[in-house]
């Protein structure tokens, strides 16, 4: 199965990082000037608001890896992407797709733009809608910032929620379906002012696929480079696809590892564990 490359937003994050950068790194509040919002509170505003203007989750660049999977998993299939790295269920009339894992850190130390999104939805890997849901750790010249987040695409762009999350807050998100209706939600045990469940409606989507997966977001100039996150460790992950509920390798499985347009590995996933839900990515290089 071959994808098309992806389509980018009008909009890029780099539209708004500029003024982004000047903020962070000049802007001081006035002494005594208590109702101002900080320095701080302000760069946090923007970086949310530059989060909107990102691609996630739409039709991963990927082609096939020819041969058997290293791994020799009955159903599965390594395929290769220039954006995406975790693992896709296919089939059809998916209804629940859900994981947890523990917010990873990020070493934002660069001089430089990154981002790392990291969610489970319903849709997008052979398909034009996606519904999905997750957290993103977004670095800028040093500066990390990390939101929680949801979307349903085409219909709106990504709308950022918890502002206040951080490296080790343990996260649970899924999407589930119920005819046209599908309850996206992700709770932050760590810090509730983060969690989220919202409905929302479609009539057309696919539902042919489900997915968990760590992502390098895109703009309008292409894939930004993947911020520097170590590992993400997916755990607890279920699914149901039409009656039938299981696990990531309960159904035909695809493992997808990121690499670069030379090739290069970006993000290695590892192996399924040994119930079939639960895996992690290993960061390798950011571009």
């Amino acid at each position: 199965m071959s994808h098309h490359l992806p389509r980018f937003l009008r909009y890029s994050l780099a539209a708004a990082l500029p003024a982004f950068g000047l903020l962070i790194g000049g802007l001081t509040a006035p002494a005594g000037a208590s109702t101002q919002p900080s320095a701080q509170a302000q760069a946090t505003a923007l970086a949310k608001t530059a989060i909107r203007h990102l691609m996630i989750g739409q039709r991963p660049t990927n082609v096939r890896v020819h041969g058997y999977s290293r791994h020799e998993i009955s159903g599965l299939t390594s395929v290769q992407s220039t954006n995406w790295s975790g693992y896709a269920d296919t089939g059809s009339s998916f209804s629940k797709v859900a994981s947890s894992w523990t917010e990873p850190s990020a070493d934002c130390s660069g001089r430089g733009v990154s981002l790392a999104a990291f969610w489970v939805g319903i849709d997008g890997y052979s398909s034009n809608s996606v519904e999905q849901d997750g957290t993103i750790i977004e670095c800028y010249f040093g500066g990390a910032y990390q939101f929680t987040w949801w979307e349903m695409y085409p219909s709106n762009a990504i709308q950022v929620v918890g502002q206040s999350l951080a490296a080790g807050d343990r996260i649970t998100a899924s999407v589930v379906r119920s005819g046209t209706s599908y309850t996206l939600a992700v709770t932050d045990s760590s810090n509730p002012a983060n969690s989220f469940t919202t409905t929302q409606t479609c009539s057309n989507c696919a539902n042919t696929s489900a997915e968990w997966i760590a992502e390098a977001p895109s703009g309008s100039f292409g894939v930004y480079p993947l911020a520097h996150f170590s590992t993400w460790n997916n755990t607890s992950s279920t699914v149901t696809e039409g009656s039938t509920s299981g696990v990531i390798s309960s159904f035909t499985d695809d493992e997808i590892t990121m690499i670069d347009n030379s090739g290069a590995v970006k993000a290695q996933p590892g192996a399924l564990n040994g119930a079939g839900n639960g895996f992690s990515v290993t960061w390798e290089r950011a571009n």
